[in-house]
């Protein structure tokens, strides 16, 4: 018996050819993923999937329905034992252990859209190890993690990395766990991504947006022609 999501013989199913063809940027939070995500889109014409939006809005039902099948409240996990009372370690364990189901929702999500170019899929849980199956090539990925300064600068100039947006009894606390997990997940994508040769970009804010843009158009250079080669 297979998934909904696979073939007899292995292969991720993929009616459309849409998760073949797409170009995934993964790695850790606050490395600018989304941004440069949209600079591509503009430039290139091609279309951005938001991850993190979609997981956090469009996938809400999914994962109130996974908690019920699994005899768990339909209600989110108390806050302070979530963000407080729980380490770092714990968190990032809890996390990786979550992604493998979510990324089947955003396979879902990517299913659906069809395009003349391919679909720039980005986003922290679009792991390596998960990616890696579907794509014919590593050059479809490329991994952004923020250096130790630059996630420190973003912390400091990003409104929704700088605070804790959940009611929690300490809110520093809770702020420095998420931080610490997140450079866990973070460092673990990186590990990931050397195991099976995928490039790995470290954001230290050296150069903007723009320029690490066309670091990673350049690495996707001859994916984003794809319809020049095939027309």
């Amino acid at each position: 018996m297979t998934s909904d999501n696979s073939r007899a013989d292995g292969e991720v199913w993929d009616p459309f050819g849409t998760l073949h063809r797409a170009l995934w940027i993964g790695g850790g939070q606050w490395a600018g993923k989304s941004t440069v995500a949209r600079l591509l889109a503009v430039q290139y014409g091609v279309t951005a999937y938001h991850y993190d939006y979609h997981d956090a809005r469009g996938h809400n039902d999914r994962r109130i329905a996974r908690r019920v099948a699994l005899g768990e409240p339909a209600t989110e996990p108390d806050l302070d034992r979530t963000w407080v009372h729980t380490t770092p370690e714990e968190m990032a364990a809890e996390t990786l252990a979550g992604f493998p189901e979510r990324f089947q929702w955003a396979l879902d999500d990517l299913r659906a859209l069809v395009s003349g170019l391919p679909i720039i899929a980005e986003g922290w849980g679009l792991r390596p190890e998960l990616v890696a199956p579907v794509i014919d090539s590593p050059r479809r990925m490329i991994v952004m993690v923020p250096a130790p300064e630059f996630r420190d600068q973003q912390v400091r100039e990003l409104p929704r990395a700088a605070s804790f947006g959940h009611r929690v009894s300490d809110p520093a606390r809770a702020q420095a766990n998420r931080l610490a997990r997140d450079r866990l997940v973070a460092e673990d994508a990186v590990r990931q991504a050397h195991q099976l040769g995928i490039r790995v970009i470290a954001i230290d804010g050296s150069r903007d947006a723009a320029a690490i843009a066309e670091i990673v158009a350049d690495h996707f250079g001859p994916c984003l022609r794809e319809r020049d080669r095939n027309s």
